[in-house]
């Protein structure tokens, strides 16, 4: 008699959770927490940029991988590892290597799965600004003025907290030079930047294309930076009929809902990213779905370090022909 024990025919009856720990080689086992790693697709990354969650729409489990920006569930992970055609090739690998896998292996255990809470900022206090802070932001040529206009505020400390599957609350105070607090125009705060911190540079408290409370809509053209610190170095070049906004990050795309308002304000939209192979893979990802040309600054690996190393006239003359190149 043929044993139909290992005879798998849908993906449904193959954990999630599973793909992630097998094709990626997972030290612990998938129950519901959130996971960063260093990534599957650059083996440069030195520091983990790639995020396995849980789905708060579907539960289940997916990847954001921010060196690459490659992203999806479980089957989008197997067709970018193994350079597959399309979904269904990596969905007759996942279903064929599962079947292997319990030749050797008794079935998943089943898992309990807890909602995992995530931590969050619930305090902050504002600070002065120091010499050591100018220093820092006067080495990209961005003053007092501009700081205040883009509500850039340093910070004395925050506070982050979540509640842990037990129910006790874990909390953690952070307090160190270089901190700062991005602010919007009705004193919401979005996002916590920390310069010096090699592994978390930057805290997401809220979603926010960065810049937009500050356009006018009076400009021809629309920039699109990658960072606020980019933004902001912009401002300095003083390219006449050009404003600038900033995703979230490279690779968080802009709403196409917001895209589709902006679209209707400018003559043209310009992405100007970093010039390292993630940064030109995000610029294409733009061109792709919103068909924006972007420019590419051969100099330093952002417009700031540029104009930090290079000076404002510098990257003024090299950048104008290439943004005129890009309309």
């Amino acid at each position: 008699m043929i044993s139909t024990k290992n005879i798998i025919s849908d993906l449904k009856d193959i954990p999630r959770e599973w793909i992630f720990e097998y094709y990626l080689n997972l030290k612990e086992k998938l129950t519901g927490q959130d996971l960063k790693i260093l990534s599957a697709f650059n083996a440069k990354d030195k520091i983990p940029s790639m995020c396995i969650y849980t789905d708060t729409l579907s539960g289940v489990y997916k990847f954001k991988d921010f060196s690459s920006g490659i992203q999806g569930d479980g089957i989008a992970l197997v067709t970018a590892l193994f350079n597959m055609p399309n979904r269904g090739h990596a969905t007759n690998k996942i279903i064929f290597d599962y079947q292997e896998y319990l030749k050797y292996n008794t079935c998943s255990e089943i898992r309990e799965f807890k909602v995992h809470d995530k931590f969050k900022v619930v305090d902050y206090e504002m600070r002065h600004w120091n010499t050591l802070d100018q220093q820092y932001w006067m080495k990209y040529k961005i003053g007092s003025n501009l700081l205040e206009h883009y509500n850039v505020t340093p910070l004395k400390y925050f506070v982050m907290e979540k509640k842990d599957i037990d129910d006790t609350m874990l909390s953690f105070k952070f307090e160190r030079p270089y901190m700062y607090g991005y602010f919007r125009n009705d004193g919401t705060l979005y996002k916590i930047y920390m310069p010096k911190t090699t592994d978390k540079k930057f805290i997401k408290v809220q979603n926010y294309a960065q810049g937009t409370d500050q356009l006018s809509f009076e400009k021809d053209y629309l920039i699109i930076t990658s960072s606020l610190k980019d933004l902001m170095v912009f401002q300095k070049l003083k390219i006449a009929n050009a404003e600038c906004i900033a995703p979230d990050s490279e690779n968080t795309m802009i709403p196409e809902s917001t895209v589709n308002k902006l679209s209707k304000r400018y003559k043209s939209i310009i992405v100007l990213f970093d010039n390292d192979e993630p940064g030109i893979k995000a610029a294409e990802r733009y061109k792709l779905k919103y068909n924006f040309n972007y420019a590419v600054l051969p100099m330093e690996k952002d417009l700031s370090d540029s104009v930090a190393k290079h000076g404002i006239d510098k990257v003024r003359d090299m950048l104008l022909p290439l943004l005129k190149q890009a309309l």
